[in-house]
């Protein structure tokens, strides 16, 4: 059988939340001293919704999208990104410019860029085969035609000198707290269906607080909206922690999802 993304997702889901938390520690061995991460999740529906419609290249994880019983895998990995690094805006490179270039950044950290559009010539992060496996079930751009865990840990990981069993592991643990979470029951029970973002707020709020709310950026897409990813700025220092009321740092930018969005289904 051809493993697909939903493939390994099924084989990933059979892993226990506790087998989960036991993730590697993640530590920057250099440019350690930033103060916040950028957990970034794609509501995948939505995202594919997207590139079909501004007629982009549909990577092949679009193309073979399937209906999956529970509607919180549609809530996946884009990506975890480092904030600028003290050390690294002392060399005048400001924030605009970090999040365009990351590692890639000059004069420092000045490490070979990968395009966008050319994400499969970066190397590949040499991940054992557990964690390459849970990976694939929470990023479906991850490996085959898509490359986009070579693009991430190329963007925002090698210059760190992280580990990328603890870089991706991160990722999935974190990834895991949220579908677990009353937030996350609140994606799947609304699947398909227009939200307000007051509601999305409450559900944030129920499970994790105010300051939650205010750590989360919103993307939409369309007209009407539909929601295609969100990201969380999460507190650096407890990275390696569970997530509790303490592990967020408030951003200004809530994004621009207007006062209601779907949360878009499988399907053009």
């Amino acid at each position: 059988m051809k493993m697909t993304w939903q493939n390994t997702l099924i084989l990933t889901s059979l892993l226990s939340t506790s087998s989960l938390l036991q993730a590697q520690p993640l530590t920057a061995r250099q440019y350690g001293d930033f103060d916040r991460y950028v957990l970034a999740l794609s509501w995948q529906t939505g995202f594919c919704q997207s590139m079909h419609e501004r007629n982009r290249n549909e990577p092949a994880e679009c193309k073979t999208q399937q209906e999956q019983n529970d509607k919180r895998a549609f809530l996946t990995v884009h990506g975890l990104w480092p904030g600028l690094p003290k050390s690294v805006a002392a060399r005048g490179v400001d924030e605009k410019r970090w999040m365009r270039y990351g590692c890639s950044t000059r004069p420092v950290p000045n490490m070979a860029e990968v395009r966008g559009s050319q994400k499969c010539q970066a190397p590949a992060p040499a991940l054992t085969p557990d964690i390459a496996s849970q990976l694939a079930g929470v990023m479906p751009g991850a490996g085959g035609q898509s490359c986009l865990d070579r693009y991430e840990f190329a963007k925002h990981g090698v210059c760190f000198g992280f580990n990328p069993n603890a870089y991706f592991g991160t990722m999935v643990r974190l990834n895991s707290e949220f579908k677990q979470s009353a937030f996350g029951n609140f994606l799947a029970e609304n699947y398909g269906k227009i939200v307000t973002r007051k509601a999305f707020n409450k559900a944030l709020e129920k499970s994790w607080g105010d300051d939650a709310v205010k750590a989360v950026k919103l993307t939409c897409n369309g007209n009407p909206a539909y929601l295609t990813e969100m990201q969380i700025s999460l507190d650096a220092a407890k990275i390696n922690g569970p997530l509790n009321e303490d592990s967020f740092a408030k951003q200004k930018n809530p994004g621009n999802c207007a006062k209601q969005f779907r949360l878009d289904a499988v399907g053009y």
